[in-house]
């Protein structure tokens, strides 16, 4: 079995899925745009989105993952100071988030809802989602082109 690379902070990746045995993962267009919600909440906090495109039964996302110092200065700006935050109980670390990981609480997230809302149970995608690290310019280049022509 292949070793499941982690998205590393400050690479840029494209990250793409799809339907387990290629079938639909959006099934009306609220779908689209309930997966999109959840992007916002789950991967923003963690990537800059360059490109992207959701289809029937697959998704393509183009991204460049935070530093750190990018999530923490994101945060409040009382909070920006250190990797600590003050509450009442006293300092606190500031939880970083793992990029791998908000991506699989976006999938499992949105399976879970699909899953509810269509009274359907086991997997929705097929096996764990695909990263490739972006290296270089020119490969770059052709996955802009390649994710907005995919649809």
């Amino acid at each position: 079995m292949q070793k499941t690379v982690s998205l590393e902070y400050g690479e840029h990746y494209h990250i793409y899925h799809r339907g387990n045995n290629r079938g639909t993962i959006f099934f009306e267009d609220k779908n689209f745009e309930y997966f999109l919600k959840l992007y916002v909440r789950y991967i923003v906090p963690v990537a800059d989105t360059y490109a992207y495109c959701l289809l029937k039964n697959h998704f393509h996302f183009l991204v460049r993952i935070k530093t750190v110092e990018e999530q923490i200065s994101a945060l409040t700006p009382e909070k920006q100071t250190s990797e600590v935050s003050k509450t009442s109980e006293g300092l606190m670390p500031i939880k970083v988030l793992n990029p791998t990981q908000q991506v699989a609480n976006l999938l499992n997230s949105y399976t879970k809802s699909i899953n509810k809302a269509y009274q359907r149970v086991g997997s929705l995608f097929q096996g764990r989602f695909g990263r490739i690290c972006v290296d270089s310019d020119s490969y770059s280049t052709y996955l802009v082109t390649y994710i907005h022509c995919n649809p």
